[in-house]
């Protein structure tokens, strides 16, 4: 993210040496994207973040694809999902391509017994259901309904949670994310016109630090498998950072609605994009103000991209039927469009409250053998009159 941010202390000068009070030096690490040329961190640890003692147990977690040339449109019902204990065993991979992976979770109890490190993606995690604290190497930061977390690949972290009704939706990127380009100057700052800026940016806080030796295990997912490695010191034993890669969170809540006299394209709802989907937030707002406007979306071609949209609270004012935890995904290669009936039940209303989140990909998804056990298997027919 183009915003700079530190926590606790470091050297003045990079790449220098740092001293701890009690003699000898914590050691620099840096934390960057895309080789050295993306953005980065420069973490400094109480010890070699580098101390592998063990790896104990390696196993794949490759979701099982059910169709994998799809052309149907469908609809999952998302809290059939069953809760789990474990964060991990919650996570449940609904859709994928090459780039990306989108999933379902449903966890009960904070994570606490391993850490977690995903070496492939950046994560989005939305909060639909629950509240609490993501803790990471680079410090916490709390979280409740509504909210997006974004975790760059390579980050430690664990999950507390207030609760045991979480329920999560996710999407794994394999390429980082980014605010779009359009609302952003040369320098990354986020121009008037952009429906959130940088006040509304939920930052690491309370660094937590220990100077811990023992068994820490830390499962990695990379490449499809998770690898069980046990270290030598605690994950979390940074002192300070400071630099531009960083977790953070966003509310929904705090997006801003741009409307217009007439029905505005999805574009208009972008929150996130990477080089191959970009997030859209579907918020509450004001409908279009045209004497003549019809509020519900026109049909529109899907060549481009696969359309996915969670769907999180409010009357979806452009479907039917349609509940909290549904998804739908609408396939590159057919027109979709309103339901039935709803672009006439739209006509003279001032407003609508849906709450949704909006993934379009770039290239076809591909259907998990868990998404086709809660399909509802007629979507696909849902616009016959």
């Amino acid at each position: 993210m183009p915003l700079y941010h530190k926590l606790g202390n470091f050297p003045q000068k990079r790449h220098t040496q740092f001293e701890k009070p009690t003699g000898g030096f914590y050691y620099e690490q840096l934390f960057g994207t895309e080789g050295f040329h993306g953005h980065s961190s420069l973490l400094y640890h109480v010890h070699r973040p580098t101390q592998v003692k063990e790896i104990t147990k390696s196993y794949s977690i490759e979701p099982k694809i059910a169709i994998d040339k799809n052309i149907k449109s469908l609809l999952l019902k998302g809290f059939e999902i069953k809760p789990e204990d474990d964060f991990l065993d919650s996570r449940k991979p609904m859709l994928v391509n090459k780039d990306c992976t989108i999933g379902l979770a449903a966890p009960k109890k904070s994570l606490r017994s391993y850490f977690y490190k995903n070496a492939d993606a950046d994560e989005m995690i939305f909060i639909h259901k629950g509240s609490g604290t993501l803790r990471t190497m680079m410090g916490n930061i709390s979280f409740e309904y509504g909210d997006y977390l974004i975790i760059p690949r390579g980050i430690i972290y664990q999950i507390d949670f207030n609760t045991e009704e979480n329920r999560l939706f996710y999407v794994e990127s394999f390429t980082p994310f980014y605010t779009p380009k359009r609302y952003k100057n040369e320098s990354g700052q986020h121009l008037e016109h952009s429906p959130f800026c940088e006040r509304d940016f939920k930052l690491p806080s309370e660094l937590e630090t220990y100077d811990e030796k023992g068994d820490f295990l830390i499962k990695i997912k990379k490449e499809g498998m998770i690898h069980e490695v046990v270290y030598a010191t605690h994950p979390f034993d940074v002192v300070g950072w400071d630099g531009y890669n960083f977790p953070y969170g966003f509310s929904i809540h705090n997006f801003e609605p741009i409307t217009g006299r007439v029905h505005l394209p999805p574009p208009i709802h972008q929150t996130f994009e990477t080089a191959t989907f970009v997030v859209c937030s579907f918020c509450p707002r004001l409908y279009d103000y045209h004497p003549k406007a019809i509020p519900a979306p026109y049909n529109h071609s899907n060549i481009d991209s696969d359309e996915v949209l969670y769907y999180v609270d409010g009357d979806f004012m452009s479907r039917n039927n349609i509940e909290q935890g549904h998804i739908t995904l609408h396939p590159k290669g057919i027109p979709h469009g309103p339901a039935p009936g709803a672009m006439e039940r739209s006509i003279g209303h001032k407003e609508t409250l849906e709450l949704a989140v909006m993934v379009d990909t770039f290239r076809p998804l591909m259907v998990t053998e868990y998404a086709m056990g809660i399909d509802d298997g007629k979507y696909y027919k849902s616009w016959m009159e």
